[in-house]
Protein backbone atom coordinates (compact mmCIF):
# COMPACT_ATOMS: atom_id res chain seq x y z
CA UNK A 1 0.00 0.00 0.00
CA UNK A 2 1.15 3.37 -0.53
CA UNK A 3 1.91 5.49 2.17
CA UNK A 4 -0.32 8.57 2.07
CA UNK A 5 1.80 12.35 1.85
CA UNK A 6 -0.12 13.64 4.30
CA UNK A 7 -1.24 11.40 7.84
CA UNK A 8 -3.19 12.54 10.82
CA UNK A 9 -2.48 9.95 13.84
CA UNK A 10 -4.77 9.64 17.14
CA UNK A 11 -3.46 8.69 20.00
CA UNK A 12 -5.63 6.22 21.38
CA UNK A 13 -3.24 5.82 24.51
CA UNK A 14 -2.92 9.58 24.98
CA UNK A 15 -7.01 9.53 24.95
CA UNK A 16 -7.02 6.73 27.28
CA UNK A 17 -4.62 8.44 29.93
CA UNK A 18 -7.00 11.82 29.92
CA UNK A 19 -9.69 9.49 30.89
CA UNK A 20 -8.16 8.17 33.20
CA UNK A 21 -6.68 11.24 34.71
CA UNK A 22 -10.76 12.17 34.41
CA UNK A 23 -11.89 9.73 36.24
CA UNK A 24 -9.28 10.13 38.66
CA UNK A 25 -10.09 13.75 39.58
CA UNK A 26 -14.03 13.11 39.89
CA UNK A 27 -13.97 9.98 42.16
CA UNK A 28 -17.02 7.87 41.97
CA UNK A 29 -19.27 9.46 39.29
CA UNK A 30 -19.81 8.17 35.69
CA UNK A 31 -17.92 9.33 32.77
CA UNK A 32 -19.78 10.58 29.71
CA UNK A 33 -17.35 10.69 26.57
CA UNK A 34 -17.90 13.08 24.01
CA UNK A 35 -17.35 11.73 20.60
CA UNK A 36 -19.62 13.96 18.72
CA UNK A 37 -18.07 15.61 15.44
CA UNK A 38 -16.16 12.30 14.74
CA UNK A 39 -14.40 12.38 18.04
CA UNK A 40 -13.56 16.24 17.76
CA UNK A 41 -11.71 14.79 14.70
CA UNK A 42 -10.22 12.51 16.01
CA UNK A 43 -12.40 9.06 14.47
CA UNK A 44 -15.58 8.10 16.65
CA UNK A 45 -15.48 4.85 15.47
CA UNK A 46 -11.92 3.96 16.65
CA UNK A 47 -12.18 6.41 19.53
CA UNK A 48 -15.32 4.57 20.93
CA UNK A 49 -13.70 0.94 20.32
CA UNK A 50 -10.69 2.30 22.09
CA UNK A 51 -12.94 3.69 25.20
CA UNK A 52 -16.07 0.45 25.53
CA UNK A 53 -12.39 -1.68 25.14
CA UNK A 54 -10.83 -0.07 28.37
CA UNK A 55 -13.90 0.97 30.05
CA UNK A 56 -12.79 4.02 29.87
CA UNK A 57 -16.07 5.78 30.13
CA UNK A 58 -19.86 4.80 30.69
CA UNK A 59 -21.77 6.64 28.59
CA UNK A 60 -21.06 7.87 24.77
CA UNK A 61 -22.57 11.46 23.55
CA UNK A 62 -23.13 12.19 19.85
CA UNK A 63 -24.78 15.18 18.46
CA UNK A 64 -26.80 13.47 16.00
CA UNK A 65 -28.97 10.69 15.53
CA UNK A 66 -26.83 9.57 12.16
CA UNK A 67 -23.39 10.04 14.63
CA UNK A 68 -25.18 7.16 16.94
CA UNK A 69 -26.06 4.92 14.12
CA UNK A 70 -22.59 4.54 12.73
CA UNK A 71 -21.28 3.92 16.30
CA UNK A 72 -24.21 1.16 16.80
CA UNK A 73 -23.42 -0.08 13.23
CA UNK A 74 -19.81 -0.53 14.00
CA UNK A 75 -20.62 -2.73 17.17
CA UNK A 76 -20.43 -0.41 19.88
CA UNK A 77 -22.62 -1.32 22.81
CA UNK A 78 -22.05 1.33 25.73
CA UNK A 79 -25.20 3.76 26.23
CA UNK A 80 -25.14 6.66 23.86
CA UNK A 81 -27.24 9.82 23.88
CA UNK A 82 -27.68 12.39 21.90
CA UNK A 83 -26.92 15.31 23.78
CA UNK A 84 -29.49 17.98 21.22
CA UNK A 85 -32.70 17.56 20.95
CA UNK A 86 -34.51 15.32 18.43
CA UNK A 87 -37.80 16.23 16.22
CA UNK A 88 -39.64 13.89 13.56
CA UNK A 89 -38.62 11.06 11.62
CA UNK A 90 -34.95 11.04 13.61
CA UNK A 91 -36.89 9.97 17.14
CA UNK A 92 -38.29 7.02 15.20
CA UNK A 93 -34.57 6.20 13.96
CA UNK A 94 -32.87 6.95 17.43
CA UNK A 95 -34.80 4.19 19.43
CA UNK A 96 -34.75 1.70 16.42
CA UNK A 97 -31.03 1.94 16.98
CA UNK A 98 -30.76 1.83 21.35
CA UNK A 99 -29.51 5.72 21.50
CA UNK A 100 -30.98 7.62 24.50
CA UNK A 101 -32.94 11.22 24.12
CA UNK A 102 -32.99 14.46 25.63
CA UNK A 103 -36.33 15.64 26.28
CA UNK A 104 -36.75 19.82 26.45
CA UNK A 105 -40.88 20.30 26.56
CA UNK A 106 -44.21 18.46 26.17
CA UNK A 107 -44.10 17.70 22.51
CA UNK A 108 -40.25 16.44 22.68
CA UNK A 109 -41.73 13.62 25.10
CA UNK A 110 -44.34 12.90 23.21
CA UNK A 111 -42.65 12.23 19.99
CA UNK A 112 -40.70 9.86 22.04
CA UNK A 113 -43.34 8.55 23.17
CA UNK A 114 -45.06 7.72 19.80
CA UNK A 115 -42.01 6.33 18.82
CA UNK A 116 -41.67 3.95 21.49
CA UNK A 117 -44.91 2.85 20.90
CA UNK A 118 -44.03 2.85 17.39
CA UNK A 119 -40.69 0.84 17.65
CA UNK A 120 -41.91 -1.15 20.60
CA UNK A 121 -38.75 0.15 22.90
CA UNK A 122 -38.56 2.01 25.81
CA UNK A 123 -37.15 5.36 25.12
CA UNK A 124 -34.72 6.28 27.73
CA UNK A 125 -35.01 9.87 28.44
CA UNK A 126 -32.89 13.10 30.04
CA UNK A 127 -34.71 15.75 30.84
CA UNK A 128 -32.58 19.20 29.46
CA UNK A 129 -33.20 22.48 31.82
CA UNK A 130 -32.26 25.57 30.93
CA UNK A 131 -30.04 26.88 33.57
CA UNK A 132 -28.23 30.04 31.74
CA UNK A 133 -26.86 28.98 27.99
CA UNK A 134 -30.54 29.48 26.49
CA UNK A 135 -29.86 27.27 23.58
CA UNK A 136 -32.55 24.34 24.53
CA UNK A 137 -34.30 22.99 27.70
CA UNK A 138 -37.01 23.72 29.56
CA UNK A 139 -37.12 27.04 32.20
CA UNK A 140 -36.60 25.75 35.41
CA UNK A 141 -40.15 26.32 36.64
CA UNK A 142 -41.30 23.78 34.35
CA UNK A 143 -38.99 20.42 35.30
CA UNK A 144 -41.13 19.19 37.77
CA UNK A 145 -44.49 19.11 36.24
CA UNK A 146 -42.56 17.57 32.84
CA UNK A 147 -40.62 15.27 35.21
CA UNK A 148 -44.25 13.70 36.73
CA UNK A 149 -45.53 13.75 32.79
CA UNK A 150 -42.27 11.62 31.72
CA UNK A 151 -42.70 9.55 34.67
CA UNK A 152 -46.67 8.72 33.84
CA UNK A 153 -46.28 7.89 30.08
CA UNK A 154 -45.78 4.70 29.31
CA UNK A 155 -43.11 3.99 27.01
CA UNK A 156 -40.57 6.31 28.18
CA UNK A 157 -38.27 6.38 31.18
CA UNK A 158 -36.41 9.26 32.55
CA UNK A 159 -33.34 8.32 32.97
CA UNK A 160 -31.31 11.62 34.18
CA UNK A 161 -31.68 15.62 34.85
CA UNK A 162 -29.34 17.76 32.70
CA UNK A 163 -28.37 21.32 32.23
CA UNK A 164 -25.39 22.54 30.11
CA UNK A 165 -22.28 25.22 31.47
CA UNK A 166 -21.73 28.39 28.68
CA UNK A 167 -18.69 29.63 30.39
CA UNK A 168 -17.49 27.85 32.95
CA UNK A 169 -13.94 27.57 30.83
CA UNK A 170 -13.20 30.90 31.86
CA UNK A 171 -12.49 32.36 35.33
CA UNK A 172 -14.30 35.65 34.40
CA UNK A 173 -17.52 33.41 34.09
CA UNK A 174 -17.12 31.76 37.90
CA UNK A 175 -19.66 34.08 39.67
CA UNK A 176 -22.19 33.08 36.69
CA UNK A 177 -20.98 29.14 36.38
CA UNK A 178 -21.56 29.17 40.52
CA UNK A 179 -25.28 30.86 40.04
CA UNK A 180 -25.88 28.39 37.12
CA UNK A 181 -24.30 25.39 39.46
CA UNK A 182 -27.23 26.58 42.41
CA UNK A 183 -29.96 26.78 40.11
CA UNK A 184 -29.47 23.26 38.46
CA UNK A 185 -29.45 21.34 42.33
CA UNK A 186 -31.95 23.71 43.03
CA UNK A 187 -34.15 22.47 40.25
CA UNK A 188 -33.18 19.05 41.02
CA UNK A 189 -33.79 18.89 44.55
CA UNK A 190 -37.26 19.77 43.50
CA UNK A 191 -37.65 17.06 40.81
CA UNK A 192 -36.00 14.48 43.45
CA UNK A 193 -38.46 15.47 46.09
CA UNK A 194 -41.32 14.75 43.34
CA UNK A 195 -40.07 11.64 42.20
CA UNK A 196 -37.21 10.25 43.53
CA UNK A 197 -33.61 10.22 42.38
CA UNK A 198 -32.27 10.06 39.03
CA UNK A 199 -28.77 10.56 37.35
CA UNK A 200 -27.87 14.71 37.33
CA UNK A 201 -25.27 15.83 35.20
CA UNK A 202 -24.02 19.88 34.29
CA UNK A 203 -20.40 19.28 33.85
CA UNK A 204 -18.72 20.00 30.71
CA UNK A 205 -14.63 20.04 30.45
CA UNK A 206 -14.75 23.65 31.96
CA UNK A 207 -17.07 22.52 34.93
CA UNK A 208 -14.35 18.80 35.28
CA UNK A 209 -11.40 20.97 35.15
CA UNK A 210 -12.65 24.16 37.39
CA UNK A 211 -15.80 23.28 38.99
CA UNK A 212 -16.24 20.46 41.19
CA UNK A 213 -19.66 21.74 42.70
CA UNK A 214 -20.76 20.85 39.11
CA UNK A 215 -20.04 17.19 38.65
CA UNK A 216 -23.34 15.53 40.85
CA UNK A 217 -23.55 12.24 39.48
CA UNK A 218 -21.78 12.29 35.72
CA UNK A 219 -19.48 14.75 34.53
CA UNK A 220 -19.38 15.14 30.43
CA UNK A 221 -15.90 16.04 29.50
CA UNK A 222 -15.12 16.65 25.46
CA UNK A 223 -12.12 18.71 24.25
CA UNK A 224 -10.62 17.89 27.31
CA UNK A 225 -10.34 14.24 26.27
CA UNK A 226 -8.67 15.10 23.35
CA UNK A 227 -5.82 16.75 25.07
CA UNK A 228 -7.09 20.56 24.70
CA UNK A 229 -7.93 23.15 27.30
CA UNK A 230 -11.46 24.37 26.28
CA UNK A 231 -10.37 27.86 26.91
CA UNK A 232 -6.59 29.64 27.15
CA UNK A 233 -7.41 31.16 30.83
CA UNK A 234 -9.55 27.77 32.11
CA UNK A 235 -7.46 26.23 35.36
CA UNK A 236 -5.50 23.60 34.40
CA UNK A 237 -5.89 21.17 36.90
CA UNK A 238 -5.43 18.11 35.35
CA UNK A 239 -2.42 17.83 32.90
CA UNK A 240 -3.65 16.16 29.65
CA UNK A 241 -1.91 14.35 26.92
CA UNK A 242 -2.64 15.74 22.87
CA UNK A 243 -4.83 13.46 21.49
CA UNK A 244 -3.57 13.72 17.83
CA UNK A 245 -0.30 13.97 15.26
CA UNK A 246 -0.93 16.04 12.08
CA UNK A 247 2.11 15.39 9.38
CA UNK A 248 2.96 15.57 5.75
CA UNK A 249 6.32 15.49 3.34
CA UNK A 250 7.96 17.62 1.11
CA UNK A 251 7.19 17.23 -2.22
CA UNK A 252 8.96 19.91 -4.07
CA UNK A 253 11.92 22.82 -3.72
CA UNK A 254 12.89 25.44 -5.74
CA UNK A 255 14.83 28.94 -4.98
CA UNK A 256 13.12 31.96 -5.29
CA UNK A 257 14.58 35.15 -5.27
CA UNK A 258 14.65 38.45 -3.31
CA UNK A 259 11.55 40.42 -4.50
CA UNK A 260 9.87 37.63 -6.20
CA UNK A 261 6.12 36.84 -4.56
CA UNK A 262 4.62 33.28 -3.69
CA UNK A 263 1.26 31.93 -3.80
CA UNK A 264 -1.99 33.72 -4.65
CA UNK A 265 -2.51 37.27 -4.33
CA UNK A 266 0.75 37.52 -3.75
CA UNK A 267 0.72 38.41 -0.28
CA UNK A 268 4.34 37.28 0.43
CA UNK A 269 7.54 38.87 -0.90
CA UNK A 270 11.08 37.25 -0.59
CA UNK A 271 12.94 39.38 1.79
CA UNK A 272 16.14 37.74 0.10
CA UNK A 273 17.50 34.92 -2.01
CA UNK A 274 15.26 31.90 -0.16
CA UNK A 275 14.13 28.16 -1.08
CA UNK A 276 10.48 27.90 -0.81
CA UNK A 277 9.10 23.77 0.23
CA UNK A 278 6.09 22.86 -1.13
CA UNK A 279 4.06 20.77 1.53
CA UNK A 280 0.77 18.90 -0.41
CA UNK A 281 -1.93 19.80 2.67
CA UNK A 282 -4.17 22.78 2.39
CA UNK A 283 -7.44 24.37 3.05
CA UNK A 284 -9.08 21.36 1.34
CA UNK A 285 -7.44 19.05 3.89
CA UNK A 286 -9.03 21.11 6.69
CA UNK A 287 -5.56 23.38 6.84
CA UNK A 288 -6.67 26.67 7.48
CA UNK A 289 -6.62 29.76 5.21
CA UNK A 290 -6.24 31.72 8.14
CA UNK A 291 -2.78 30.76 8.66
CA UNK A 292 -1.39 31.65 5.81
CA UNK A 293 1.66 34.58 6.18
CA UNK A 294 1.49 33.39 9.99
CA UNK A 295 1.54 29.54 10.82
CA UNK A 296 4.55 27.52 10.79
CA UNK A 297 5.79 23.84 10.38
CA UNK A 298 8.43 21.77 11.58
CA UNK A 299 11.01 19.97 9.15
CA UNK A 300 14.28 18.03 11.24
CA UNK A 301 13.73 19.98 14.62
CA UNK A 302 13.26 23.54 13.01
CA UNK A 303 10.33 25.22 12.64
CA UNK A 304 9.78 27.01 9.16
CA UNK A 305 7.53 29.75 8.66
CA UNK A 306 4.49 29.71 5.79
CA UNK A 307 5.17 31.98 3.10
CA UNK A 308 1.69 33.55 1.13
CA UNK A 309 -1.30 31.84 1.54
CA UNK A 310 -2.48 28.68 1.87
CA UNK A 311 -4.23 27.12 -1.27
CA UNK A 312 -6.37 24.43 -1.23
CA UNK A 313 -4.00 21.35 -1.90
CA UNK A 314 -0.44 22.98 -0.88
CA UNK A 315 0.99 25.23 1.28
CA UNK A 316 4.56 26.92 0.73
CA UNK A 317 7.44 26.79 3.42
CA UNK A 318 10.02 29.79 3.59
CA UNK A 319 13.11 27.73 4.03
CA UNK A 320 16.23 30.55 4.14
CA UNK A 321 18.71 30.89 1.75
CA UNK A 322 20.78 27.89 3.07
CA UNK A 323 18.10 24.95 3.17
CA UNK A 324 18.99 21.54 4.57
CA UNK A 325 15.70 20.82 3.73
CA UNK A 326 15.25 17.95 0.88
CA UNK A 327 12.32 16.33 -1.44
CA UNK A 328 10.78 13.45 1.11
CA UNK A 329 11.39 14.60 4.52
CA UNK A 330 8.60 14.74 7.24
CA UNK A 331 6.47 17.95 7.81
CA UNK A 332 5.27 18.34 11.46
CA UNK A 333 1.81 20.43 11.03
CA UNK A 334 0.63 19.33 15.05
CA UNK A 335 3.12 17.34 16.84
CA UNK A 336 6.88 17.13 18.02
CA UNK A 337 9.95 17.34 15.91
CA UNK A 338 13.43 17.57 17.85
CA UNK A 339 12.72 20.06 20.58
CA UNK A 340 10.33 22.11 18.75
CA UNK A 341 6.56 21.51 18.79
CA UNK A 342 3.38 22.58 17.39
CA UNK A 343 -0.14 22.07 19.40
CA UNK A 344 -3.62 22.48 18.60
CA UNK A 345 -3.64 25.32 20.54
CA UNK A 346 -0.98 27.36 18.94
CA UNK A 347 -3.17 27.04 15.64
CA UNK A 348 -5.94 28.19 17.37
CA UNK A 349 -4.56 31.41 18.43
CA UNK A 350 -3.09 32.26 14.95
CA UNK A 351 -6.64 30.98 13.82
CA UNK A 352 -8.54 33.33 16.06
CA UNK A 353 -10.68 30.42 16.97
CA UNK A 354 -10.53 27.64 19.84
CA UNK A 355 -9.18 24.17 19.68
CA UNK A 356 -12.02 22.29 18.97
CA UNK A 357 -12.62 24.21 15.13
CA UNK A 358 -8.86 23.20 14.43
CA UNK A 359 -9.47 19.18 15.05
CA UNK A 360 -12.61 19.52 13.65
CA UNK A 361 -11.88 20.75 10.45
CA UNK A 362 -9.33 18.08 9.46
CA UNK A 363 -11.59 15.88 6.84
CA UNK A 364 -11.77 12.86 5.43
CA UNK A 365 -9.24 13.71 2.08
CA UNK A 366 -6.75 13.15 5.47
CA UNK A 367 -5.36 9.55 5.69
CA UNK A 368 -5.60 8.19 9.01
CA UNK A 369 -3.77 6.22 11.94
CA UNK A 370 -4.60 5.10 14.86
CA UNK A 371 -2.03 3.90 17.87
Amino acid sequence: MIEPPTLATTRLDHIEANLAAIRGRVGHRQVLAAVKADAYGHGAVEVARRIEATQAADVLGVATVAEGVELRQAGIGLPILKLSVARGPEVWEALAHDLQLVVVDEASCDEAAAAAAGVGRQAVVHLKVDTGMRRIGCEPAAAVGLAMRIDATPGLRLAGLMSHLPISDSPSGDEFTTAQIARFAGVAADVEAARGPLLKHLANSGGVLAHPASWFDLVRPGVMIYGSYPDPACPRTLPLLPGLEWRSRVVFTKPVAAGETVSYGRTWTAPRDTWIATVPIGYGDGFSRALSNRGRMLIGGRSYPIAGRVCMDQTMLDLGPEPTVAVGDEVVVVGSSGDEQITVAELAALMGTITYEVTCLINRRVARAYR
